[in-house]
């Protein structure tokens, strides 16, 4: 009776060693990651390139371009583009480790039936065996991995929203370089039109007897350049709309439809305080659970070095025809306690936590270096896009500048007090005036959905981070 009161008290106090267990350490707090990580990254208390607005970061940043076609566009790639839905995959695989992590906290159930036959009308042996087993999670080995797991789920998770953001930012960026890419064809065929006009012109000239060669020759060799021009910024025009079309997940055909012109540039876009920004973008978050799940599997391996506590339990029933059984024991049932103590292994455990130190160092590293590229690209694109603001107003008076002299240019021509290659050179300086002033349009959009995307502001109605991944 001893025995059994003693055997008992095992078992009640392994039980509630198990349910008790030893307390799991926190993974550092945001604040104390930063300061690890971020040591010599001073943080200013607002941007250096300044002349943004510092109030909350703007969601829903596509809706301010106010192009119905290009919110299609974006909605189109969301659900078609294949790399997208490889981020999606991951997601639900990091959901299925996070289960297979949680189920090792629960029992482990079997059923095991036996049945044989035997000469004669006689029977064989039949039986049925119920097992189950459950691991006391006393130094906390299953709950740090399962701790693991579902860091590893949000990171992925917050990968996937920045996925998102990133496929939508592309979708809109390719949008505006293929309505470039249109726009700068049209203005290629307007200055080559212009070059057969003088071409023309000159021949006419040397018909009648006051031009020459010379201006023939020089007319005629701008033709060929503007030709050359054309052919190039009609391939131009092909790769942009295949490269748009891949992102939609179709066929690369080069036959999608695009806008006559570019949209406006919407209005200056608040962009928050520096502070606020690792908090705020997905690919950061993403970093920083991972050193969650990194601190975790260093809490795992620790554990693996210390014994393994498990209950047992069982009940079967056997029958048989043949044997004599003792019924008093039919069916039979039992409990009872294992203990695994690792004793030598040759130092794999030990090994085992210093590898997973070693991948603990590796996170927070990453983590730092996404942040300083987060703090580059909002600092970067807020000083491309003043910069840009500036050339645009000095690029519109070069183009009506050089749009006056080629007119004045062609008088004389007409007149006889100048010669083609005037007019030629005026034609060549206004064609790059306009090129450049429709790609710094172009870029001025691409660089604010870039501050959009480096500031980890939404683009749709869906938070810019997982609920669960906050």
């Amino acid at each position: 009776m001893r025995w059994v009161h003693l055997r008992a008290g095992v078992a009640v106090a392994a039980l509630a060693a198990a349910l008790g267990g030893c307390a799991l350490k926190a993974p550092p707090s945001t604040t104390e990651l930063q300061k690890e990580a971020l040591l010599h990254t001073a943080v200013p208390p607002a941007w250096t390139a300044g002349g943004a607005p510092a109030q909350p970061v703007a969601e829903r940043w596509l809706a301010s371009f106010d192009d119905p076609a290009l919110t299609a566009l974006v909605g189109e790639s969301l659900t078609y583009n294949a790399d997208l839905q490889v981020a999606a995959a991951r997601v639900e695989q990091a959901g299925g480790y996070l289960k297979v992590a949680s189920g090792s906290l629960l029992p482990s159930v079997g059923v095991a039936g036996v049945w044989s036959g035997a000469s004669g009308s006689g029977g064989g042996l039949n039986g049925i065996f119920l097992n189950a087993s459950l691991e006391l999670d006393v130094w906390g080995r299953l709950r740090y991995g399962e701790a693991a797991a579902q860091q590893q789920s949000l990171a992925v998770q917050a990968d996937y929203a920045y996925a998102r953001q990133s496929l939508a930012a592309t979708v809109a960026k390719s949008w505006f370089v293929a309505i470039e890419a249109s726009l700068q064809l049209a203005i290629v065929r307007d200055t080559l039109h212009s070059a057969e006009t003088l071409l023309k012109l000159a021949q006419d000239r040397l018909r009648v007897g006051i031009g020459n060669e010379q201006a023939v020759a020089d007319a005629q060799a701008s033709v060929s350049s503007y030709r050359d021009s054309l052919r190039q910024t009609e391939l131009s025009r092909v790769q942009a709309l295949r490269a748009l079309e891949l992102l939609l997940g179709r066929y690369p055909a080069a036959e999608i439809a695009v806008a006559p012109a570019l949209s406006p540039l919407p209005p200056p876009v608040p962009v928050g305080l520096p502070s606020q920004l690792l908090e705020r973008r997905p690919d950061v978050v993403a970093a920083e659970r991972r050193v969650a799940a990194a601190f975790n599997r260093v809490g795992e391996a620790r554990a693996a070095q210390l014994p393994r506590i498990s209950l047992t339990a069982g009940v079967s029933g056997i029958s048989s025809d043949v044997l004599v059984l003792q019924d008093r024991n039919n069916p039979a049932w039992g409990v009872g306690g294992n203990l695994l103590a690792p004793l030598y292994q040759g130092g794999v455990l030990r090994a085992q936590v210093e590898i997973r130190s070693a991948e603990q160092k590796e996170s927070v590293a990453a983590y730092a270096a996404t942040g300083q590229r987060a703090f580059g690209e909002v600092e970067g694109a807020l000083a491309a896009e003043f910069a840009l603001r500036d050339r645009s107003v000095q690029l519109d008076a070069i183009v009506r500048d050089n749009e006056r002299a080629l007119q004045l240019a062609l008088v004389q021509l007409r007149v006889g007090s100048a010669d083609a290659r005037a007019v030629q050179q005026r034609q060549l300086a206004l064609y790059s005036a306009r090129t450049a002033r429709l790609k710094v349009q172009t870029e001025q959009l691409a660089q604010r959905v870039n501050l959009h995307l480096a500031l980890g502001g939404g683009f749709d109605d869906l938070p810019a981070i997982p609920v669960a991944a906050r």
